[in-house]
């Protein structure tokens, strides 16, 4: 029994969430604004990602205004979302849209843009451009494999569940206002359709759920059983001088955390460094002293990272290192990742957003 796109079209009008990026009812979405969240929440939730939104948007208030700006102030701007690529990704694609003088209106378009995938390229295209398409996040996801009772385990059956959810686009309801439904879809995933307790006596589509009718709705999606992740070590080198500064350097452009900024330090290996070996890495010699360990949970590993401080009267002895001095003034405006925040603020420097 497909459900019916009216009934959640109706809940939506009165449920609907009020976040910054979207359009009033009535009113027609902004695709710069539609795009820049999508990009934002993409492995991020929404409440982390509306403070950055705004912050950014009123940095960038146009794709102009981001395509103009130098990458590393992007990056500093985004610092403490992570995923990091995202945001060379987002520059990269803002300056191309510039270049085309526009956002492409189509799904294959948007696709062929740097960074926008196939969900980012759908969602793009129904809310800001009006086109019929289901864009499929983890809400939609969700929905979709409690309303058929797909028994096969994600991450194998995401490709039944898109086609699935293409489905629901098959009531003319729904294809006469894709914007509204493609959000409608969203909110009913995260206001009640949710991943444990799911309010189904509120749902709209109750009647038309076989997870519902089992029972068991919260059993769906079925997950295969998680890898445990891998623990990786390192050291880092936190040296200041006489007035404070800190020394920073810049990671390669590739990579994880491409770009970003960085404290000096080791490699980051599967075995723990013992403390002479670590200070063989050290960038100069110094009065080293311990000031712990932190923990960072990156997608595919945990990472453990020793923090050594030490303070030098000047750089002198830097002079042929890699990196540059950073008065603590201006540290808030460095495109440091979470992960060197934290060893920041072990050490006392800094605070964690």
């Amino acid at each position: 029994m497909t459900p019916s796109a009216s009934a959640l079209l109706d809940w939506y009008a009165h449920q609907r969430r009020s976040l910054p990026w979207r359009a009033l009812p009535g009113q027609v979405a902004d695709p710069y604004a539609v795009w820049l969240s999508e990009i934002m929440l993409q492995q991020t939730t929404v409440v982390t990602v509306m403070p950055y939104y705004e912050r950014f948007l009123k940095r960038y208030p146009t794709v102009q205004d981001l395509a103009l700006a130098p990458i590393q102030e992007v990056l500093a701007a985004w610092a403490g979302l992570g995923y990091y690529s995202r945001a060379r990704n987002l520059h990269a694609c803002a300056q191309k849209v510039v270049e085309l003088g526009g956002f492409p209106s189509d799904v294959e378009g948007l696709r062929a843009l740097p960074g926008i995938g196939a969900y980012t390229a759908r969602a793009v295209a129904a809310i800001a451009f009006g086109r019929p398409v289901v864009p499929v996040d983890g809400n939609v996801e969700r929905v979709t494999s409690r309303l058929h009772a797909v028994t096969e385990p994600l991450p194998g059956a995401r490709r039944k569940l898109d086609m699935l959810a293409s489905l629901l686009n098959d009531d003319p309801a729904a294809r006469a206002a894709p914007s509204d439904f493609a959000q409608a879809l969203f909110d009913l995933g995260a206001g009640l359709c949710t991943p444990r307790r799911p309010s189904c006596l509120m749902c709209p589509w109750r009647e038309s759920c076989k997870g519902h009718a089992e029972g068991t709705p919260e059993l769906y999606p079925v997950r295969a059983p998680r890898k445990v992740k891998p623990e990786r070590y390192g050291v880092v080198f936190l040296i200041t001088d006489a007035q404070g500064a800190i020394w920073l350097r810049q990671r390669p452009e590739k990579g994880l955390l491409g770009g970003m900024t960085e404290l000096p330090g080791t490699t980051w290996r599967d075995e723990v460094f013992a403390p002479v070996e670590a200070l063989q890495e050290a960038p100069v010699s110094a009065a080293w002293k311990d000031a712990g360990e932190i923990q960072h949970v990156f997608t595919h590993f945990r990472l453990h990272l020793r923090v050594m401080v030490a303070r030098l009267p000047k750089f002198d002895a830097l002079h042929n290192q890699s990196g540059f001095a950073c008065p603590p003034e201006k540290l808030d405006r460095q495109a440091l990742p979470t992960v060197m925040k934290k060893c920041l603020t072990l050490a006392g420097q800094a605070r964690v957003d």
